[in-house]
């Protein structure tokens, strides 16, 4: 099966194409997630849990949760916090659901268009986003919702992958995304051009000095930290005011 590759990069007419490429692979996406990072995309969430849940929010809100996985994490070492999952992809959230029902965790999945949150103004003390900011049509139309829709002093965490760094291990991971990943992508989804937007949405997305900027000038006292040699950044906003 095969879907239009949408745009990369920001202030982009993208998502109907987003929408229907990750309904497209939804039933391998959990699958390929572990083929293409060998598994480390699990400790990577961990990390990103631990700085979400730091402050023993309430309330947390996981945008982009595609099919769970950082909602599980989250309501699994935070049984008290009340999560939301929300995503605009029905497909995946019906298999986030199945998967919270098998593991006996209440989350509510919920549909909802990131750069328009059907949300009330400071609802959630913690946002979470991981592997999906680099897929919204208007980064700082996100960051403002996700702003408008924290608690004062609330906390946001985001996931993604960056730019590679120049360097030697830079061109191995570019040369790995863009000739072998669409190549397995393609074989276990089906969906060349799903994997083939994956490489090209992380080369157009900003290089973390440039995220942590965006999210300052939104209105969050931001940090960020790389890991496993800077396949991933995690970033860490507070909302001030």
């Amino acid at each position: 099966m095969t879907a239009q590759m949408p745009r990369v990069g920001d202030k982009q007419d993208k998502s109907a194409d987003v929408q229907q490429m990750f309904a497209s692979i939804a039933p391998r996406y959990d699958l390929l997630n572990r083929v293409l990072s060998l598994g480390v995309d699990r400790s990577w969430r961990r990390e990103a849990a631990s700085e979400a849940l730091l402050l023993s929010p309430a309330r947390l809100l996981d945008v982009a949760t595609g099919t769970g996985d950082f909602a599980l994490e989250l309501k699994r070492r935070s049984p008290q916090t009340a999560v939301t999952a929300s995503d605009f992809v029905p497909q995946m959230l019906d298999i986030g659901r199945r998967k919270a029902v098998s593991k006996h965790l209440d989350i509510a999945f919920e549909e909802g268009d990131a750069l328009n949150l059907p949300y009330p103004d400071a609802t959630f003390e913690a946002l979470t986003c991981a592997f999906g900011f680099r897929n919204f049509a208007d980064y700082e139309r996100g960051l403002t919702e996700f702003w408008r829709v924290l608690t004062p002093g609330g906390r946001l965490v985001i996931l993604e992958f960056p730019p590679p760094a120049p360097g030697l291990f830079g061109s191995l991971f570019r040369f790995y995304f863009r000739q072998i990943l669409p190549r397995i992508g393609a074989i276990v989804s089906g969906n060349a051009g799903a994997y083939t937007y994956l490489p090209e949405s992380v080369l157009a997305f900003p290089d973390p000095a440039r995220l942590a900027r965006l999210m300052v000038a939104t209105g969050f006292r931001a940090r960020y930290r790389l890991l496993s040699g800077g396949i991933a950044a995690i970033h860490v906003g507070t909302k001030l005011g």
